[in-house]
């Protein structure tokens, strides 16, 4: 008995003993998960302050950009009236036409064959080559541009400014957002709705003009079959039509009359309106404005770049009129462009060459002559002719406003013969 609880008073005195050791480590793992606990809170905490922050500033970048891009809009719409766009001449500069295709490497030596004989003539063949003949130009020594800096290098395009700017873009700052505007020819890109002409007699050459420019542009056979496949869904919602003849209406009218006892009744009559060439053209230019900017064309793949360096960034998508425009201004289209146009004739290739050549020294007045100029093919433009065009009255102004870390941006398209201008639409990102 005696040892039984001897026995007892040990182990309870060991128990004891194991506690007290015990309490430290214990203290320290509750110590270690509440600091644990309340970095975690605190990492949170700070973390969706400064998401608030974030979303809050951006808010703000946004609705500065968004003021800075509609203010810049109304500006622009505004100046473009004034705006009359004067075709150059460039006897001594390389032609816009294939700058699509050439690496960083090509485009210099470009310039050096274009250079060298003008400078052993002791003449300075960037003159007229916008900032290259700037003396204040760390790139500028004697008239020699530095070949080295791709920056310094700029083909000029038919209207000056780089191809198809038809002035030079703008940048000002409307309080702290910078804004951007340019105003691009649209008469000079391939028009997409050639794609899909409905008219059967001309069918085979717009679906062969229309992959010979992918092809141009390296975009590839799965590509084209894809993009020919939207474009024929497209089609099927509306066909896109070339010619367009006056069409009379007859809208009903209910008018109300009187009868000699005084009786009123509501009799239909009928209001005969005419809708003009010039409304229904701007109503497929609307409708397909819509359609060629809407999911139903997968853009992605058009504007995969084919070349990117210093100075140029070229795309399919750069050279496409994706705004329903019909006729291609031969002045200021490039190669590819002008083939498509022309093979609707035949002799494309040779036509496209002979424009290229001849519109360096002086711009083409008209299709007559176009005809006089190039009168061995005479017939082959002849059969063009509703295709293509001397003057450019198709146009978007692109704006770009940018604040912090907010981007909005819109572009307009329009339509501006002389001082009349009329806007077609607008789309806002």
């Amino acid at each position: 008995m005696v040892k039984n609880k001897v026995m007892r008073n040990f182990l309870k005195g060991l128990n004891n003993r194991s506690g007290c050791r015990s309490r430290p480590g214990i203290v320290l793992l509750v110590t270690l998960v509440l600091l644990v606990v309340l970095s975690t809170l605190g990492y949170t905490l700070s973390s969706r302050v400064s998401a608030q922050r974030y979303r809050q500033q951006y808010i703000i970048d946004y609705s500065k950009a968004r003021y800075g891009c509609e203010s810049a809009i109304k500006y622009a719409l505004a100046t473009l009236e004034d705006i009359n766009p004067q075709l150059i001449s460039r006897p001594n500069e390389p032609d816009f036409s294939d700058l699509f295709i050439l690496s960083e490497a090509e485009y210099k030596e470009l310039w050096r064959q274009w250079a060298t004989p003008a400078t052993s003539r002791g003449e300075n063949p960037f003159s007229t080559a916008g900032s290259l003949n700037d003396v204040n130009d760390v790139n500028y020594a004697s008239g020699v541009a530095d070949f080295n800096d791709p920056n310094s290098l700029t083909v000029r395009g038919p209207y000056g400014p780089p191809w198809p700017f038809v002035t030079e873009p703008v940048e000002f700052e409307i309080g702290s957002t910078t804004v951007r505007i340019e105003i691009e020819d649209e008469n000079a890109k391939y028009p997409v709705g050639w794609a899909l002409l409905d008219n059967k007699k001309v069918r085979r050459e717009a679906q062969a003009g229309f992959e010979t420019f992918c092809e141009w542009m390296d975009v590839g056979d799965e590509q084209i079959d894809a993009l020919k496949r939207q474009l024929e869904q497209i089609s099927k919602i509306k066909p896109f039509k070339f010619d367009f003849k006056p069409i009379k209406k007859r809208t009903p009218i209910k008018v109300g009359t009187r009868s000699r006892r005084g009786r009123r009744s509501r009799t239909t009559r009928f209001k005969t309106t005419t809708i003009s060439v010039s409304e229904q053209v701007t109503k497929q230019t609307v409708d397909f404005a819509k359609l060629f900017h809407s999911s139903l064309i997968d853009t992605e793949v058009l504007a995969r770049p084919t070349i990117i360096s210093e100075s140029r960034k070229e795309s399919a998508l750069k050279y496409m009129g994706m705004w329903a425009s019909r006729k291609v201004n031969i002045n200021t289209a490039p190669r590819h462009v002008l083939e498509a146009a022309f093979i609707f004739g035949g002799d494309a290739e040779k036509i496209a060459e002979e424009i290229i050549q001849r519109r360096r020294m002086k711009p083409f007045a008209d299709i007559e002559d176009l005809k006089k100029s190039l009168f061995r093919y005479s017939d082959s433009i002849g059969k063009c002719e509703k295709y293509i065009t001397t003057v450019s009255r198709f146009f978007t102004i692109k704006v770009t406003a940018i604040s912090g870390v907010a981007k909005a941006s819109a572009i307009i398209a329009i339509t501006k013969d002389d001082k009349k201008m009329e806007r077609i639409a607008i789309i806002s990102g």
